[in-house]
């Protein structure tokens, strides 16, 4: 890797300046990057600069590496960055209290809990395809018609958040994921925080059955409970997190499915596979491209480079990940049947980082894989004829380096009949 003779410093990879290109498609950077070497300094789109960490085994590593913060009172102050979150919350701690924090909210997330969903997860999916398929010209956008509503509906029933005004919530989460650090930010996430502290506010008067009325009142084996500033961390991360990667999740899926039409017909042929198609739906352009940030605290080698301390930023490109062929034997194709090949992977080639790795894996991931699952089963179910309607490299991309996937997905079904959701069998 060349460096900067006067600071000794690896020159900066300016990822702002690669454009919509780099947007729609990452993956050729990051495997030209990993090719040279497992770290690399980056400006972001944001503009912030950072160490970009690439390759499967040191993303993990990077992922549960003590040196390295969750905290953003450890961030340098250089950076220019703002949280983009308000109140104390699992993904901007660091162990011992994300661990105290957890285990306040993971009682809530058991799979036996999980799985409890599936009947209202499929009913609020039968009604959204109803609604979609009810279109006389048989086109629509999936992102708004099925892939949003779905796992936004879901995490609003649950948490109890009644009459969301879902545009003017999508604004302000569009603006928090893409616009990381831009003075936008801050109106979105004083908006945001205003409506969720009033929410808890009326929650506390009026409690009901909902996860949000149990979190108030829930308490540990030995008193411990979630004050009000992490009660409000809490909400602010449940409602986001639990929308936007499934969201990205259920639209890059079927994306990959209409650009690889074999893989679709092996799915319809046999919808069984469901449960391999999502694993590698998340493995081949998961949802998330890289995780929430990481800041060192004191110098740290990694992959043989040394990254400084003092607050540096520190991001392990988990998409870069999944994609290397170290771990992922021809990582580039999409292959529902990953794994089944003898290839020593595990079935559907799980053992991706696409909901992390560690302490701070996912709490969520049964959930989005469940939502994820009956979405897409009763799509294909349903809308035998589906297809994508705009050439791919036309569809704009979500902006930033968290959360990926397509703004829109425009699809078309208008040349055959549908299927009615009570003839899908379950």
């Amino acid at each position: 890797m060349t460096t900067d003779a006067r600071t000794q410093l690896p020159e900066i990879v300016d990822l702002a300046a690669l454009g919509d290109d780099f947007t729609r498609d990452p993956y050729p950077v990051y495997a030209d990057l990993r090719a040279r070497g497992p770290v690399h300094r980056v400006r972001l789109p944001s503009g912030a600069e950072a160490w970009l960490v690439v390759g499967y085994d040191a993303a993990k590593a990077t992922l549960t590496d003590p040196r390295l913060s969750k905290d953003w009172d450890n961030a340098a102050p250089e950076l220019g960055l703002m949280p983009v979150a308000s109140g104390r919350h699992m993904l901007a701690t660091d162990p011992p209290d994300h661990a105290r924090l957890r285990r306040l909210v993971a009682k809530e997330f058991t799979a036996r809990r999980i799985e409890a969903l599936a009947p209202r997860v499929q009913q609020m999916t039968d009604y959204l395809l109803d609604e979609m398929l009810a279109r006389p010209d048989g086109r629509a956008d999936l992102v708004d018609a099925l892939a949003y509503p779905l796992p936004l509906g879901v995490i609003c029933e649950l948490l109890g958040v009644p009459g969301l005004d879902r545009e003017r919530f999508r604004r302000w989460t569009d603006t928090l994921v893409v616009a990381h650090g831009a003075p936008e930010t801050e109106a979105a996430v004083a908006a945001l925080t205003d409506y969720l502290t009033r929410l808890i506010d009326r929650k506390r008067d009026a409690p009901g059955d909902d996860l949000l009325s149990v979190l108030i009142r829930t308490t540990d084996d030995d008193g411990d409970r979630l004050s009000g500033d992490e009660l409000l961390g809490m909400t602010w991360l449940l409602l986001i997190a639990g929308h936007e990667t499934t969201a990205n999740l259920i639209a890059n899926g079927v994306l990959a499915l209409l650009r690889h039409p074999e893989q679709l017909a092996a799915l319809r042929a046999d919808l069984s596979l469901v449960d391999e198609a999502v694993e590698e739906m998340l493995r081949y352009d998961g949802p998330v491209e890289t995780p929430t940030y990481r800041f060192t605290l004191e110098p740290a080698e990694i992959g043989g480079t040394v990254v400084p301390g003092g607050g540096q930023l520190v991001l392990p490109v988990l998409a870069d990940a999944d994609r290397d062929p170290a771990r992922f034997p021809a990582p580039d194709r999409f292959d529902i049947r990953r794994g089944r090949s003898g290839d020593g992977e595990r079935p559907g080639g799980r053992g991706h980082l696409a909901f992390g790795h560690g302490v701070h894996y996912c709490l969520g991931a049964p959930l989005a894989r469940l939502e994820a699952r009956i979405a897409l089963r009763s799509l294909l179910a349903r809308v035998p004829r589906l297809s994508l309607d705009a050439a791919p490299e036309t569809l704009p991309w979500r902006g930033g380096l968290l959360i990926r996937g397509p703004e829109r997905l425009p699809v078309r079904w208008a040349d055959g009949p549908q299927v009615p959701a009570e003839s899908v069998p379950r």
